[in-house]
């Protein structure tokens, strides 16, 4: 099987680029995280009440190391099959795509909510463990998202509004998967390999169970 990962620090940003994003609204493919039966995890890409493509047609794919453990992610057929994950432990994922020759998506996928830090730069972030209210992270700083999508595999869906401190808070009245969503493009620029991209856009994914 063949292995993904992203090279550390591949991405070179625009300093302003912390500081502002403008929320895209448009409904857009994503990256999310599901487990599965075996105890592994899956990545997935796509939307889960709608179309979804291979996951090796991304450009790069790294797994964050979850305490000293440090996860692995291989092809699968359409998906990524991350192994080495330590039981009751969120699993985060970052990935990119070029889509034009000015386009980048930087995708950034969690899976748990037991976790009450941020470890991705664009991430929602349960403000307890085990809760319903998350707050989006930029850089290590809470943020105001203008929405974030629900999508659930009962296929109940719902858009949330932020409240004035920029979390959200979601009711989970059906079992089954949950996954948040929302998109935003940054100001500035980001670097790729010596290519610069002055559309950079971020898509944060968190998913979690109900039973």
């Amino acid at each position: 099987m063949q292995s993904f990962y992203l090279p550390s620090s591949p991405v070179r940003w625009l300093a302003a680029a912390a500081l502002v994003l403008s929320v895209v609204s448009a409904r857009a493919e994503y990256v999310w995280i599901a487990p599965a039966d075996d105890g592994s995890a899956v990545i997935h890409v796509g939307e889960l009440d709608g179309e979804r493509k291979p996951a090796g047609e991304l450009d790069s794919v790294e797994l964050r190391p979850i305490g000293d453990a440090k996860p692995e992610a291989s092809a699968d057929g359409d998906v990524m099959r991350v192994t080495g994950v330590p039981e009751g432990r969120d699993v985060r994922a970052r990935a990119y795509e070029v889509l034009s020759d000015d386009e980048l998506m930087y995708y950034q996928a969690r899976w748990g909510r037991n976790e009450t830090k941020a470890d991705l730069d664009f991430e929602l972030v349960p403000t307890e463990a085990g809760g319903n209210t998350f707050q989006l992270m930029w850089m290590g700083s809470p943020v105001k998202a203008s929405y974030v999508r629900v999508s659930t595999s009962a296929g109940w869906s719902k858009t949330l509004d932020p409240n004035e401190d920029g979390s959200v808070t979601l009711d989970t009245p059906f079992p089954g998967l949950y996954v948040l969503q929302l998109t935003a493009r940054a100001s500035g620029w980001a670097e790729i390999d010596g290519k610069r991209y002055t559309d950079v856009r971020h898509t944060a994914t968190l998913t979690f169970d109900v039973e």
